[in-house]
């Protein structure tokens, strides 16, 4: 039989919030946005008023740590499912203010309708009315007094009768006497164990990420100034997506206004690039693999727990260390010169928008490689040639795609032993073969997903090669992405309807270029025999229908810069799966050149 790991205890309301308050049970996300309607809020109360259950909350407590002095200190439990529930109980009953996901600190004002034992979140007219109490806080207030309460209610209302009003506030004030139950996991079980506990308790099947694990145990931290360097992270990627949100932490947290992290940032008020916008997940990945050299994210929840890998056993000394290393990591991170230079790094590639960027996980390991080659001291040409070529490789092969913490960890391991440069060569040639260009590429080409990476990487290709549009003149394909120019299909979607074509098929990106929006329009639903034999009249001094250009060597060289065949000049339409097959090899021959200009 296997050992039980956990324990499960009900507790009373009052006793919870009294272990927050003191500080028994740690809840880190309180320094972060309350993301709770106070709608929701309202819906918590009236089922603990009406006795219902709300659900079990999940702690688990830190390992017992070995101090420097050489003894033991047990952890504070941390509450890692059901902080928005203890949060609102709190910011409810006890008047504490919260904070929005723009970061204001307001106060969540519950009333109470004694009369008909009702909750609302309060509202002008509520305050005008005095059938309603109109904060809750007033009733579990430690100086108040529910007879005073009582009295002062039915002076308002000197309809209602004292004892059934009494009796009413009596059992409101009782909800904190209601018990919730609290499930303890034992302090030695792994991030795993605990990751999938929580998935299988919580009804709701939200996951619990390592980076979470990872932003609990920082905020908890006060010996290490943990929670300065959580509102770091916090701050840093709110102020990325929505720079105008500076004076509010100046106004509002001076605390860390005044810390080391909060200059360092600043920077970013002047910004509006949208080009990598990283999440507290994106920039733990990236402060942790660069620093620490590992890729899992559950060996730095386990370094900041103390853990020493060798002995199995938790020491003091290892959390310091661990602090100090991410911090450090987190100051790179989020320095100027560094973030701006791999937003550089991908524009230089062609990635000039955040629409040509896929997933996160590749930008995070281009970072990386780019914090490890400043590490390294390898000159800055060289870091960049390798990033740009990396990025590509990673995001044609699929590599952070599926397992991404497993492929960090395997790359930076291999990069500690052999070196940067050295490995990266290695791995971009192995991956990218002679039999990858011409024969693996067109074949996984065959897609309809506008988001593939091969069609992202196929329009980075014609940015970075100064293509212009589809039958443009002067507009380029990095004019037409930056303007929001269209997507039009060389064979038009109505026309391949009508020949019964699939709408996987007529989507094909093999079918897709890039013009500008009246061209596009212009052609509407001509079938390609139509509009490309007017393209040969327009260049034989026909009247102009489509773009500029009108002279025959022009528009085959525009041909040629869209892979498609010149021959459709000739009058020469080859049937629709045959030209998505002839055009797919030469995309794909198209990003090989871009990738050897890299």
């Amino acid at each position: 039989m296997t050992t039980q790991r956990y324990s499960v205890t009900p507790h009373p309301i009052e006793t919870i919030l009294t272990w927050v308050k003191s500080g028994e049970i740690a809840i880190p996300e309180i320094q972060r946005p309350f993301v709770w309607e106070a709608v929701k809020v309202r819906n918590l109360l009236d089922s603990l008023y009406q006795g219902y259950p709300i659900g079990y909350l999940i702690a688990w407590r830190n390992p017992t740590v070995r101090l420097k002095d050489g003894t033991h200190a047990a952890g504070k439990r941390i509450l890692i499912d059901g902080q928005q529930r203890v949060t609102a109980l709190m910011a409810a009953l006890m008047g504490r203010e919260v904070l929005t996901k723009d970061y204001e600190t307001v106060r969540i004002r519950i009333a109470f309708h004694p009369q008909e034992n009702r909750f609302e979140v309060v509202n002008p007219a509520i305050r005008k009315d005095t059938a309603w109490i109109p904060d809750i806080a007033e009733v579990f207030a430690p100086e108040s007094s529910i007879f005073q309460l009582v009295k002062d209610y039915c002076h308002k209302n000197p309809d209602v009768s004292e004892d059934a009003i009494s009796h009413t506030i009596e059992n409101l004030h009782k909800i904190t006497n209601n018990h919730v139950g609290v499930i303890e996991l034992a302090n030695d079980l792994d991030i795993e164990t605990v990751t999938e506990i929580f998935i299988r308790v919580n009804s709701a099947g939200t996951e619990l990420s390592q980076a979470d694990f990872a932003m609990s145990k920082i905020a908890v931290n006060e010996t290490y100034s943990g929670n300065m360097l959580r509102k770091a992270i916090d701050y840093f990627c709110h102020l990325a997506v929505a720079p105008e949100f500076l004076p509010n932490i100046e106004k509002n947290d001076k605390a860390f206004v005044n810390s080391e992290f909060f200059q360092p940032m600043r920077w970013l008020k002047d910004t509006n690039d949208d080009i990598y916008d990283p999440t507290y997940t994106d920039m733990l990945r990236v402060a942790f693999t660069s620093e620490f050299g590992r890729g899992k994210l559950q060996d730095l929840v386990a370094l900041l727990s103390g853990r020493n890998f060798e002995t199995k056993q938790y020491e003091e000394a290892i959390i310091e260390e661990s602090f100090h290393r991410l911090k450090r990591g987190i100051l790179a991170f989020i320095n100027q010169t560094h973030f701006e230079r791999i937003t550089m790094i991908l524009r230089s590639a062609g990635f000039v928008t955040s629409n040509l960027i896929g997933g996160c996980n590749a930008v995070n390991f281009a970072y990386i490689l780019y914090l490890r080659g400043k590490a390294e001291k390898i000159p800055p040409a060289d870091i960049e040639r390798l990033v740009r070529r990396w990025y590509v490789m990673s995001i044609l092969r699929g590599r952070y795609i599926g397992s991404p913490e497993t492929a960090f960890d395997f790359d930076i391991r291999q990069i500690e032993s052999h070196g940067l440069a050295a490995y990266a060569e290695l791995v971009i040639e192995n991956e990218l073969p002679e039999s990858f260009w011409t024969g693996m590429l067109p074949q996984i080409m065959n897609t309809s997903s506008s988001r593939s990476p091969y069609f992202l990487s196929y329009q980075a290709a014609q940015v970075k090669l100064g293509d212009k549009g589809f039958l443009s003149r002067d507009i380029t394909v990095c004019d037409l992405l930056m303007n929001h120019g269209d997507v039009h299909h060389v064979y038009p979607k109505k026309y391949l309807k009508t020949q019964g074509i699939s709408r996987g098929s007529y989507n094909q990106i093999a079918n897709f270029v890039l013009a500008q929006s009246e061209i596009n329009i212009a052609i509407g639903d001509k079938s390609p025999h139509q509009y490309f034999s007017e393209l040969a009249e327009q260049c034989n001094g026909g009247k102009k229908k489509y773009g500029g250009i009108t002279d025959k060597a022009e528009m085959r060289a525009n041909l040629r810069i869209h892979c498609l065949p010149e021959s459709l000049l000739d009058g020469v339409i080859p049937p629709y799966e045959d030209f998505l097959e002839m055009r797919r090899k030469l995309m794909a021959e198209k990003i090989r050149t871009w990738f050897d200009t890299l």
